[in-house]
């Protein structure tokens, strides 16, 4: 007989869940013949695997998933549960996700919780179900402290998870009501809904009202934990605020708060967002104690930043120190070798995953992969390998077909990456912009009339562009055309004075990055005043000769903006640093950290 425990979950008058502890003799087998309920009818409706040798048989995960989807009560998703145990399917994570879900579905919270606390390995879909099976139930205590907890566990935010915790936040303040507007307006506000608060921010958009948060916190009394700490550290890596970030460390430092493996991972995240993966690896240097998602943020960090040699010496390092690589980690390689061009390095990496390492290739692995041979040109081998791959395509995978299609004007291939993509209904902005500058650079205005009549309907907005610049420890924005900043005259007076030596120095402005059909001269002067220019132009005006220039771009840098930043690098001699959505560009001397490759 096989012993195992059965964990009972209950609230105690502090409403945090408890655990009691039952033993039992009872072999797990056992569990398939479960005693029926009076209530319950003698045959179940739902298929079940049927079997009278369940050893004999190999169970295969959708099987159980498409019966969890049947079960109508809580006693046919526990009879899936036990032949997932006799069969040892409980140990795949889709199957437990599913079960966490289905109970959850069902208010079986204690249940779903009992699976959750077991898992061995988590990702965001577990954090989700759990966390909106909380919020379904008006949990919301328990939902925004599996939030917090969501937070110390060092998985990314993504958006499967934040709207569980959003709805949380504003139902446990004040339900139908916003959620910041009754916060600003409560007696006594606590750590956990600061956190939240200020996480929400971040995600939403907003990271400097996340710091703006954070600092009314403190001079509320609020003394921040560690796993405050964590979230504002998040909201700095958002802002990209190269000052925020060193008063973030400074803080951290006075506060005495050891650099754990949570903690650090969230600083070497928040330094390479900042512009610094030097300052990253310092951090990095400095934890005595790594986990697999310490070592993959670091090889992230120098991918995004063009170092993708010194992101590939650290997966051996990795593997000597006794860590083996999970899905994240070879994300992060294959995306370092796709934002360095290399190519025969990212091919040996993808093949040996399954191979050598027994991790399953995902839809992002191959996203990575697309990438890296569409930027170099090689669009016969993307359609190889998208007729051959088993997953299921998603958004981000066509994405970047467009993508290698806006650089290398295959129109045929970004037609059909369109198809696919559009018949998934996005609603990022950028797939249409992609599609339509695709048509745009071919001449083919009734084609782009046609996608932008299509996110009209879909009602899709184009997301405007803009430049974030760090100048004395202040954040300026500017748009195409700025002239809402009070030194608006002398920052377009300098600006033409800087185009008047770029042009004496060989610089011609590439009409090809402005899509709409008007005259060349027109496309010139709207070139001119792009946000990226406008920001350098400021820069110039507002700081030291001898300083570096740091902005943040919220779209992808048009090639004519890269060859002009390259161009003022060398001609003022200045450090520029420029984070657009894709990755990092470091100008020096006329050349950029890129390589022209991104």
């Amino acid at each position: 007989m096989t012993k195992f425990k059965i964990f009972t979950l209950h609230k105690s008058p502090s409403r945090d869940f408890q655990f009691s502890y039952c033993s039992s003799a009872t072999s797990p087998l056992a569990l398939k013949s479960l005693r029926q309920r009076p209530e319950e009818p003698q045959q179940s409706s739902i298929a079940l695997p049927q079997t009278h040798n369940t050893e004999s048989l190999c169970f295969d995960p959708r099987s159980f998933v498409s019966s969890l989807v049947q079960c109508q009560s809580h006693f046919q998703i526990k009879k899936v549960h036990a032949l997932a145990i006799t069969t040892a399917m409980i140990e795949n994570l889709g199957v437990i996700n599913k079960l966490i879900y289905i109970y959850a579905q069902h208010k079986a919270m204690a249940d779903a919780y009992f699976l959750f606390f077991r898992m061995k390995e988590r990702d965001n879909v577990s954090w989700s179900v759990i966390i909106g099976g909380f919020s379904k139930v008006g949990d919301n205590y328990n939902c925004l402290k599996t939030f917090k907890e969501f937070l110390l566990s060092g998985l990314p935010m993504d958006n499967y998870t934040l709207p569980f915790a959003l709805r949380a936040c504003r139902d446990t303040l004040s339900p139908n009501t916003d959620a910041r507007k009754v916060f600003d307006k409560m007696p006594k506000r606590d750590l956990v809904t600061w956190t939240v608060m200020i996480s929400c921010y971040a995600e939403c958009g907003s990271p400097e009202e996340s710091m703006a948060l954070f600092d009314r916190m403190k001079d509320n009394g609020i003394v921040p934990d560690k796993v405050s700490m964590v979230t504002v550290v998040f909201a700095c890596a958002k802002l990209g605020a190269m000052h925020k970030a060193k008063m973030i460390r400074d803080y951290i430092w006075r506060r005495k708060f050891s650099l754990d493996v949570i903690l650090g991972t969230a600083m070497i995240d928040m330094y390479a967002k900042c512009g610094s993966v030097d300052a990253a690896r310092e951090i990095f240097d400095q934890m005595k104690e790594k986990n697999v998602i310490s070592w993959s943020s670091m090889i992230s960090a120098y991918g995004v930043h063009g170092r993708g040699r010194e992101a590939l010496q650290l997966f051996p390092q990795m593997l000597q120190s006794g860590i083996r690589p999970n899905r994240i980690t070879f994300v992060s390689i294959l995306s370092a070798c796709s934002h360095s061009g290399l190519i025969e390095e990212g091919r040996q990496f993808f093949n040996s995953m399954e191979r050598d390492y027994f991790v399953e290739s995902d839809v992002k692995h191959y996203t990575c992969m697309v990438d890296l041979l569409g930027r170099a040109g090689r669009l016969d081998e993307v359609l190889e390998l998208t007729e051959r791959m088993k997953v299921d395509k998603d958004e981000g995978f066509w994405g970047a077909i467009l993508g290698a299609c806006r650089i290398h004007g295959h129109i045929g291939l970004a037609e059909k990456a369109a198809k696919n993509l559009l018949e998934l209904g996005p609603r990022n902005s950028g797939y249409y912009v992609l599609l339509s500058n695709i048509y745009a650079n071919a001449g083919k205005w009734e084609e782009v009339a046609k996608v932008r009549q299509m996110m009209t309907g879909r009602g899709v907005k184009k997301t405007p562009g803009w430049t974030w610049i760090e100048i004395n420890n202040k954040l300026y924005q500017f748009i195409v055309g700025d002239k809402s900043h009070p030194q608006f005259k002398e920052i377009y007076e300098m600006l033409k004075l800087l185009v008047e030596r770029l042009e004496l120095a060989g610089y011609v402005p590439d009409t090809n990055f402005v899509l709409h059909d008007i005259d060349e001269e027109l496309k010139a002067e709207f070139l001119y005043t792009h946000s990226e220019k406008l920001a350098i132009a400021f820069a110039l005006i507002a700081t030291a000769e001898d300083s570096a220039i740091r902005m943040t771009k919220n779209l992808r840098i048009c090639g004519d903006c890269h060859t002009f930043i390259k161009m003022v690098s060398n001609i003022v001699q200045r450090n520029i640093v420029v984070r657009d959505s894709i990755r990092f560009h470091h100008f020096s001397n006329g050349s950029c950290s890129c390589g022209d490759y991104w």
